[in-house]
Formats: structure tokens, C-alpha cells, sequence
């Protein structure tokens, strides 16, 4: 039977809707869940909390990964599949690089090395030539291209490298491409196995990251020992390289099979950079589950950002910004 106006309700908008915001929720719960246990040992983790089960923290919040995923997603709002290296130079000017400073608590070393040369007047893709090219800044907020893009693992990929494309280089390119690619295929109902297939299919068979994530989930399995043996560089000071960050992500992801909680929480209990690899494994099982998955009292607990990082982010909330990114009833997923 026909529906009177207003028209129907579309049902594949309404399950791109709660998916977006299941990836973008996602992400800031696994921010916000790892962000105590950032740069740790599983050994220290035990050692101070047990088993990290929920927030160990009052007031939990996010970090840089989920405001610059906000960032990310307000300039893919504005521009969609037109997006250039040129407009994300230009936001990145605008909202950050000349502006004062302030605190810019919490930026990792690509975001610094990126600023450091958009002050200096060089442009992209020359900014993004600095010694943290590698890192997973780019991974950390490469969800909204996901949400935008769904069922588009390549076209989330391709938009996801233009972003990066003034900060990183190389693998920390690859790092971005397969998340992006990753939660593209989630946002249109692929289990864990399609999810990770996406997520390969848009990197360099012999990368680095490629092969991180391919030998993570083989060993997902065995558990987070054997998923952090499998991709870990042991005795290596930074914890933000990009394909290990990706590697535990999607190894926690497997190993969860898709189940958020369980996604989110292994992530963070690995430790390392558990920030990003809780926020990037949120964001697959999010999108692949909807927001309906995420956990109330952690769902609940996130706000808008503080603006710790970038004060022009303060105030924007994740759901805002994955609605921006996915159709309206009566819009389709195309538009831009």
C-alpha cells in the first residue's frame, strides 16, 4: 500500500544513519576508553587497573583522534567527492596553523611536523614531508570518509588520501586508505571477513601495512598476546606508527568478530597507542553494528569536544557530524 505525504521513510537511509553514527560514536568511545592506557604495556595496564572494563576515568573525553575526525568530517561535509588537497590546505590554515597556538594539548608528531611547514609557507603534498609521514594521525580520523562513502571502499580510500595528502606520506597514507576503506564496507552490512577484505583491497599487497593487519588477524585467534606479538616493533620508542596501530585495530576487530564491546576493549588492554587503535576499531564495529550496539553508560558519556587540541572543534558533537555525512529520507548517498 502506498504511503500518503510526507513520504515513506527510506529504510536503507535510516540504517546509513544509525550506522554513521555508530562509527563516529564509536570512534570517541574508543577514544575516550583508551586515552588513559595510551603509550602503555599490557603489564602496566594490569598493574594499575586490572583489566580495563569501562572508563577508569571521571570525566572521560577524547583526544586529537576524535577532533580531528570532526575536523575531517566538517571539510568532507562542505566539499563530498570534490574534496582537493588545496581546500584541506586551506582548512587546515583556517582552523589551526594561523591561528594562536594556544595549549595544542595532545597533538601527535605528523600534526606538529604538518603545522611546522604550513607555517614555513610550504604546501602540500611538500608538508607532509617531515619525519612522522608514517604515523596514524591519518588513520585516527579517516572514519567520516568511511561514513560518507558507503558501500565505496575505493572512493572512501581516494578521499581519505587527498585529506592526507597535506599531513602524511607512504604507509601513513596506507593506514588511512585502509580504514577508511574498512568502515565504507561496514557502513553497507559486511561482516568482520568483507570489512577486512575492503580494508586490503586499497593498499599495497607488500606494504607494511598490508602485511601488519594481514598477520593480526591471522593471529587473532590466539588473543591480544598473540595479536600484539604478530605486529608489535619491540623496543621501538614511538607507538603511533601507522601500520601497527591499523594492525591491532583490525586484529582486535577480528578477534571480536565485529562485537563492539569486545572490539573496543581488547584494543585498549593491548595498550601501545590505545587511543587510536580503540578509536579505529570502534569505528568498524560501530559502523558495522550501529550506534544501537555501543554500550548507554558509554554511549552517554561523550559530549561535544572540549577543543582540547583545536579550540575551533570545541562544541561540535560526533553524532552532528556523522548526520552531515549520511543521507536525509529522502536524499540519496550520493550526494555530495
Amino acid at each position: 500500500m502506498a504511503c500518503n505525504r510526507p513520504p515513506c521513510p527510506d529504510p536503507l537511509s535510516a540504517d546509513l544513519r544509525e550506522r554513521g553514527r555508530g562509527a563516529l560514536l564509536g570512534l570517541a568511545v574508543g577514544d575516550a576508553l583508551g586515552a588513559p592506557a595510551e603509550n602503555m604495556r599490557p603489564s602496566e595496564i594490569r598493574r594499575r587497573w586490572g583489566r580495563i572494563e569501562g572508563f577508569v576515568s571521571d570525566n572521560p573525553a577524547g583526544t586529537d583522534d576524535t577532533e580531528y575526525a570532526i575536523f575531517s568530517g566538517l571539510l568532507l561535509a562542505r566539499h563530498g567527492s570534490a574534496l582537493t588537497a588545496a581546500h584541506v590546505e586551506r582548512a587546515w590554515h583556517h582552523w589551526i596553523a594561523d591561528l594562536d597556538e594556544g595549549p595544542f594539548r595532545g597533538a601527535g608528531f605528523s600534526e606538529r611536523g604538518t603545522l611546522e611547514n604550513l607555517r614555513r609557507g610550504l604546501a602540500a603534498p611538500i608538508s607532509a614531508q617531515h619525519r612522522h609521514a608514517w604515523s596514524d594521525g591519518l588513520a585516527m580520523r579517516a572514519a567520516p570518509f568511511g561514513v560518507f562513502a558507503a558501500g565505496r571502499p575505493a572512493e572512501a580510500a581516494r578521499l581519505v588520501a587527498v585529506d592526507g595528502s597535506v599531513s602524511h606520506d607512504g604507509e601513513g597514507i596506507y593506514g588511512g586508505q585502509a580504514v577508511a576503506a574498512g568502515v565504507a564496507a561496514a557502513m553497507s552490512g559486511a561482516g568482520p571477513a568483507a570489512v577486512i577484505g575492503a580494508a586490503l583491497s586499497v593498499v599495497p599487497m607488500d606494504s607494511w601495512t598490508a602485511r601488519s593487519l594481514r598477520r593480526a588477524v591471522v593471529a587473532a585467534d590466539q588473543g591480544e598476546r598473540a595479536i600484539r606479538s604478530a605486529v608489535v616493533i619491540g623496543g621501538y620508542p614511538w607507538t603511533d606508527l601507522a601500520p601497527e596501530a591499523v594492525g591491532l585495530a583490525f586484529g582486535a576487530f577480528a578477534y571480536a568478530r565485529g562485537d563492539f564491546r569486545t572490539s573496543v576493549l581488547t584494543a585498549v588492554n593491548m595498550g601501545r597507542d590505545a587511543d587510536t587503535t580503540a578509536a579505529v576499531a570502534g569505528a568498524l564495529a560501530g559502523a558495522m553494528e550501529g550506534a544501537s550496539a555501543i554500550p548507554e553508560e558509554w554511549s552517554t558519556a561523550i559530549g561535544p569536544v572540549r577543543g582540547s587540541c583545536l579550540p575551533e572543534m570545541r562544541g561540535y558533537h560526533v553524532l552532528d557530524i556523522a548526520d552531515l555525512l549520511t543521507p536525509d529520507d529522502d536524499t540519496s548517498a550520493e550526494t555530495s
